[in-house]
């Protein structure tokens, strides 16, 4: 099988210049610190407590139990026979990294075709936003009693999402009736928090109301979707186990304490370097259309990760075990920010900043070797007759980079074979162990 690529040569000096490039000398100087930040990174990734007390249980979720994946498929299985409409209501990472996935691995216009869905449900996001006339029309149109929905949210009390729970049920009740708490699942804290209180309470009223998954201990909302996740992904089709072996053969690669055979410490390198350079603002363009909720997805990741007001203060428990603290007397600033984008449309956009505005930018480009679907241009006597889509949308990407690189823009690429759900799971596990190795 082939493996997901990295082109990192546009983020050097020999491409872009001593002032706007990476140097040997840069790398140099930071192979000492690179090396206690991986030993430091493994140390609480092995320790189980730890691990989960600092929110890093993400790196687990790729080798999550079957007896798990069975038990969501035949949850989806179920909605599926009984539906024609889910709702899935949540902000932050219970949003975009469900709408990362829809897009990615589901056909475009897949609510609009009912050949496209293959007799799995419509799929609709609301509860990331108060804006009253996407909900609305949402209830105005859908069917109540051919609807079921699935609320997302760690403690039950973040206010977009409980307020779009809150109409939708009210919705549910006028509707359906009493036994409407049978059309809603909850994916919350397994223990605590209103959401999982209302669980309880419904459950002993009913059991077969308010059905629930766990939220897992030690994963933030950013870094969930690989357990979030995977109800949406059942009840759309998409072959989890592929999404998790992706994720898992990533996660091998990232291990390796050799920044150069490392893409996600390779990645976070060069980035933290070019930071400290000047180049502060972090534009993800994919040349996919289906790869834009990714950079949105992205976007979350990089700026609640590393966007940070003061330093990380260390400290040790009575167990052993580390705690992390804001150090309130160390004040830094820190995060670069991140701008989603997609190729080829922003090239008619923001492309005419990137290339001579202020050189504060770097540049990471997805591209996609293989597409699903191609079209071949007919027409004759035309410099695009006889072109294929994917041929152009390549070489409209190859020509960014020369022109970037061109202006001693810094830019890098990531290359998929193709966006199917065992590279798009490895390409999230990718960009998460970035992060977190940026972070340290």
């Amino acid at each position: 099988m082939k493996e997901i690529k990295f082109d990192f040569n546009n983020l050097f000096s020999f491409s872009v210049g001593q002032a706007h490039g990476v140097s040997d000398a840069d790398l140099s100087c930071l192979t000492a610190s690179a090396k206690k930040a991986h030993e430091h990174l493994m140390k609480v990734i092995s320790h189980d407590k730890n691990r989960i007390a600092l929110s890093l249980e993400w790196v687990r979720l790729p080798y999550q139990n079957k007896a798990v994946i069975l038990k969501i498929k035949k949850i989806a299985r179920q909605i599926n026979t009984k539906y024609e409409n889910v709702l899935f209501l949540g902000i932050g990472g219970s949003y975009l990294g469900l709408k990362a996935a829809q897009d990615a691995l589901l056909p475009a216009y897949y609510n609009d075709f009912c050949s496209l869905r293959k007799n799995n449900p419509r799929v609709y996001f609301e509860g990331n936003n108060l804006d009253p006339d996407t909900l609305s029309v949402l209830l105005k149109n859908l069917n109540p009693k051919k609807t079921f929905v699935v609320v997302i949210s760690k403690s039950g009390e973040t206010t977009e999402t409980k307020a779009a729970f809150m109409a939708v049920e009210n919705w549910l009740e006028n509707n359906v009736g009493k036994n409407s708490g049978r059309q809603i699942l909850a994916i919350t804290d397994p223990q605590s928090g209103t959401l999982r209180q209302r669980i309880n309470q419904e459950q002993n009223r009913d059991k077969l109301s308010f059905r629930s998954l766990p939220l897992f201990k030690g994963v933030g909302g950013r870094f969930s979707e690989f357990n979030m996740g995977l109800l949406h992904l059942a009840i759309c089709g998409v072959d989890i186990q592929k999404v998790l072996a992706g994720a898992r053969d990533m996660a091998k690669q990232c291990e390796n304490p050799e920044i150069l055979k490392n893409p996600a410490y390779m990645y976070a390198l060069l980035h933290h370097i070019l930071d400290k350079k000047g180049k502060s603002l972090a534009i993800m363009m994919p040349f996919a259309e289906g790869l834009k909720a990714t950079a949105d997805w992205y976007c979350q990741l990089l700026a609640e990760s590393l966007g940070k007001k003061f330093s990380r203060k260390i400290t040790v428990d009575a167990s052993g075990l580390e705690v992390w603290l804001r150090d309130k007397n160390k004040a830094v600033n820190v995060g670069r920010t991140p701008v989603a984008a997609r190729g080829t449309n922003d090239l008619h956009s923001i492309q005419q900043n990137n290339i001579e505005g202020k050189n504060d930018k770097v540049v990471t480009f997805i591209r996609v070797e293989k597409f699903k679907n191609d079209i071949k241009i007919q027409a004759k006597n035309d410099l695009l007759s006889q072109k294929n889509y994917s041929g152009l949308i390549k070489l409209a990407q190859e020509a960014t980079e020369w022109a970037l690189v061109r202006e001693s823009r810094p830019n890098c690429t990531i290359i998929l074979p193709e966006v199917s759900p065992y590279y798009w799971g490895g390409l999230l596990y990718f960009l998460e162990m970035a992060t977190a190795f940026e972070g340290e």
